[in-house]
């Protein structure tokens, strides 16, 4: 018997759905500083040096107070509003970037609302974070580009080092079905191949699991039925895809659907009623 291939449970997902990370702070902070929540806008912040306090409204739900005393990625893939009080004075110790997510991204809603991890934990960023200091530190040509691409690879060493954590506590969800090295398989496929005929059997095939524990595993990990999360990351593509100017009809083909009806209505039912040209018309 032969051992399965390795799987690439990210790329799929970012190959649909962008994120633009872009550099907006390198350097020290002084007394407090504080970053607003904007639609579809995360913050990966990078602390090399010094310790800090970080503050949130009570109303977020989140540790109001929470001290950061060694190295680490601060990470909020969500709006949320937060302060740092006495952030490192000395030296380029300290870098800042937005995250723009595309507008549905899956994995947005999939992560905690706020990510500390010390970069000792973090096998092989160093390379990663070398770079992207390096250009930070320094005007050069490209440097704002490099050090954003920098970013955006941060991110994704971030989110694999969760992925391979054995019992990590993710949230109910994408992160968490993607954890489960059988379950992967299997979204990785929906994701990769989107249009196929998807039976219960099929993706069960995909996970090498009998259909009826694979049904139960799905729901215990992702909060809701195969042909339910199905059916919501098709109709994700057909969000973004509406909004880059695609066609109803030939979105239909390309997912697996009779024809521009029949989407059309499973885009209402999902949509409180809303047919995908209002819906367009709204949040286009």
């Amino acid at each position: 018997m032969t051992d399965s291939p390795p799987l690439d449970r990210l790329s799929p997902l970012f190959e649909r759905f962008r994120v633009r990370a872009s550099l907006f702070h390198a350097g020290p902070l002084c007394g407090v500083t504080h970053f607003d929540a904007r639609p579809d806008r995360g913050f990966l912040h990078v602390m090399r040096n010094g310790e800090m306090e970080v503050r949130h409204a009570r109303a977020t739900g989140l540790i109001e107070r929470l001290w950061v005393r060694e190295p680490s990625l601060v990470f909020y893939p969500r709006p949320l509003a937060h302060d740092f009080h006495n952030a490192p004075t000395e030296g380029s110790d300290f870098v800042c970037a937005t995250l723009d997510f595309e507008a549905g991204h899956p994995l947005v809603q999939a992560l905690p609302p706020l990510v500390v991890l010390p970069l000792a934990q973090v096998d092989g960023i160093d390379a990663t974070l070398s770079l992207l200091f390096g250009e930070a530190e320094r005007v050069r040509c490209g440097q704002r580009l490099l050090a954003d691409r920098l970013f955006e690879v941060l991110l994704l060493q971030l989110l694999r080092w969760m992925l391979d954590q054995r019992d990590a506590a993710l949230p109910l969800g994408l992160m968490r079905g993607l954890a489960d090295a059988r379950l992967a398989r299997a979204l990785t496929a929906l994701h990769a191949r989107p249009g196929e005929a998807w039976s219960l059997a099929a993706m069960a095939t995909e996970a090498g699991m009998s259909r009826s524990r694979f049904a139960e595993a799905f729901r215990d990990a992702l909060g809701q039925t195969p042909a339910g999360y199905l059916a919501d990351w098709r109709l994700a593509i057909v969000r973004a895809e509406l909004r880059a100017g695609k066609s109803l009809k030939t979105l239909a083909a390309e997912l697996g659907y009779a024809n521009a009806s029949a989407l059309s209505r499973l885009f209402a039912q999902r949509h409180a009623g809303m047919s995908p040209r209002a819906w367009l018309q709204q949040h286009g």
